[in-house]
């Protein structure tokens, strides 16, 4: 239910706030940006598309909302008339993949890790709207697959339990430019979809993977935010770290959800930053942590109490024992 909340609060905001008059009258909600002489980063409402141009055709991350597919391939005809031959999702929430029934009509393949496709087909039985069956990756993967693409090797990898339980990242090798999905939103809290399989330890995990991959030269495209720096990717680790120390502290000293979500001393110094006037507000962002922090607690208070009681019947195995010898 949090996730769900969150999702469609995201979806409102963006479609209310994100939309501008050009001169014609007409809605443009779009901004093109240049990574390099290959790569650009599409940018507006829902998560950054990243595209490569080139000689192959076009490679496309990610695809937005659905009602701005129209506009989408208008910014792309800009730079290149020539199609979309492959699609990667990063992962399946709907300002991610919502243009693919749009895409795949026009000849993309899609493709994601296979969790992507699973958690769509799910929507599907759950809910009354119905996702076209061409809106479905047509490529899954377990792990990683390799494209050889307009001259470079694009490196696509799975990143455990991050952001969701589907999430892929996508290396440009030679560009040096990485799309990280969600799992990193640049200079805010990110979104961490607990209820679909993404966790606070697998987050932070992903970005120190990230860091171990690319260098101070790298460009990295976030799921949200500007285009972004080694140095930003490590800010987002150290301040999920603090802050789910923090919490955890509080957690163990038995203070509610209610109450952690209230101290923002906690945040004061990333609040100053502006990391709490994204997608993701301060208290949201506290909940998310505290309800990561009890999920923790949960698997190792099981635990314990599993050790306890194994501990509890070997010690009356051991007095039965001894009872018999007397006997």
């Amino acid at each position: 239910m949090f996730s769900k909340l969150i999702l469609n609060t995201v979806f409102l905001f963006s479609v209310l706030t994100a939309f501008a008059q050009s001169d014609n009258g007409q809605k443009t909600h779009l901004k093109l940006i240049k990574v390099n002489n290959k790569i650009y980063v599409l940018q507006g409402n829902g998560g950054n598309i990243g595209l490569s141009f080139g000689n192959d055709g076009v490679f496309m991350i990610d695809d937005k909302f659905a009602e701005d597919i129209e506009q989408i391939q208008e910014e792309i005809k800009k730079v290149s008339d020539k199609p979309v031959r492959f699609l990667v999702n990063t992962h399946f929430h709907g300002d991610h993949t919502g243009g693919n029934a749009a895409m795949a009509k026009t000849g993309a393949i899609i493709f994601s890790q296979e969790n992507v496709r699973t958690r769509l087909q799910g929507i599907t039985r759950r809910e009354t709207k119905k996702i076209p069956e061409e809106a479905l990756p047509l490529v899954t993967f377990s792990e990683d697959l390799t494209f050889h693409f307009n001259g470079e090797k694009i490196y696509v990898f799975h990143v455990h339990n991050a952001h969701t339980d589907g999430d892929s990242m996508v290396y440009f090798t030679d560009s040096n430019v990485l799309h990280t999905g969600d799992v990193f939103f640049n200079g805010k809290y990110p979104f961490i979809d607990i209820e679909n399989g993404g966790s606070l330890k697998g987050s932070i995990e992903g970005l120190e993977k990230v860091l171990l991959l690319i260098n101070e030269d790298t460009k990295i495209i976030p799921g949200h935010g500007n285009v972004g720096t080694y140095k930003d990717v490590q800010k987002s680790v150290d301040m999920l770290a603090f802050v789910y120390k923090r919490v955890y502290a509080n957690y163990i000293n038995k203070k509610t959800e209610d109450e952690v979500a209230k101290m923002t001393d906690i945040t004061n110094e990333y609040d100053a930053d502006g990391y709490g006037t994204g997608f993701i507000g301060t208290e949201a962002f506290l909940r998310m942590i505290y309800k990561s922090v009890a999920l923790d607690r949960k698997s190792i208070e099981n635990n314990a109490e599993k050790n306890k009681q194994a501990r509890e019947k070997v010690e009356k195995m051991i007095i039965d024992q001894k009872q018999d010898d007397r006997n």
